[in-house]
């Protein structure tokens, strides 16, 4: 059953400058509406339960691609289309990327942002565990000022976050310090297109005479929140390679927790996680 439409608001500010003022007079009364595609969804299906959106869109402080010598800084309105289409994110950020391009179709990557997939908060969501094996940062701006915060944490229980409702997410920083490093992603659903992931599997690795001298793995679908597995990269870091598949096995089975659900079943997507973790090793 259809949402009503006339049983919403939507306002746009001129600024970000009144956009924050907004959020800040009557807190927790207005949410933020980007790109809008999952929003959208909701309102046709009729579960849309927040009644009072703000349109940042035209934000210009939300949007373009920064490069520095030591980072890179994406608009969190930056769209999953122009995430692909910029040269420094293709030759040292792939993975981000690749999930970019498996967003959706090219309507959603046309309209949907790198800004409102992190804040949406879904665990299956493609490009959380990109931005975790990354070590991304997130800059925060409320009418107090700005504040950065790891997005390792970020994500403290499912659709929950350590933004306060007078907030917006502005931009997402990636620290350049993966060169020499190799990168793994991949995505499984129902379809090789179009579909929400049922795992969603993210890692880096750099190795130096036979064994894991560095490593990062992240992973979606399989837990309450994207998570970093931190315990798995410990237990492998500085290991010989040739010993790394049973011993990361293990720790790998403790760290998620699967569930069964209408898309996929625990035990699917555990067994899942395991083999990609191995392909994953079998690729340095």
């Amino acid at each position: 059953m259809r949402s009503d439409p006339r049983s919403y608001q939507l306002v746009t500010p001129q600024n970000l400058e009144e956009a924050l003022q907004t959020l800040a007079r009557e807190p927790s009364v207005w949410k933020p509406f980007a790109g809008g595609t999952d929003l959208m969804v909701l309102l046709e299906a009729g579960k849309l339960a927040h009644k009072h959106y703000i349109n940042i869109r035209n934000l210009p402080e939300f949007r373009g691609i920064e490069i520095a010598a030591d980072h890179v800084s994406i608009g969190a309105l930056s769209t999953y289309t122009e995430i692909q289409a910029h040269p420094v994110l293709r030759a040292e950020f792939p993975m981000l990327c690749q999930a970019a391009s498996e967003t959706g179709g090219l309507a959603i990557q046309n309209r949907g942002t790198i800004g409102g997939n992190i804040v949406n908060a879904s665990p299956a969501a493609d490009s959380p565990p990109a931005l975790l094996v990354y070590d991304a940062e997130l800059e925060l701006v409320s009418t107090n000022g700005s504040r950065t915060v790891t997005y390792q944490g970020f994500h403290t229980g499912y659709k929950q976050m350590l933004i306060r409702s007078d907030e917006l997410l502005s931009r997402i920083r990636l620290p350049r310090t993966k060169a020499g490093f190799i990168h793994y992603y991949r995505k499984v659903g129902t379809r090789k297109a179009q579909a929400i992931s049922k795992v969603c599997f993210a890692a880096t690795a750099r190795t130096n005479g036979g064994q894991l001298e560095d490593v990062r793995i992240a992973l979606g679908s399989v837990a309450p929140i994207p998570i970093r597995c931190l315990k798995t990269e410990t237990a492998l870091r500085g290991g010989p390679l040739d010993q790394l598949p049973d011993k990361g096995r293990t720790e790998l089975a403790k760290e998620i927790a699967p569930i069964d659900d209408i898309r996929s079943t625990a035990s699917y997507r555990l067994n899942v996680s395991l083999n990609l973790f191995e392909e994953f090793l079998h690729s340095l």
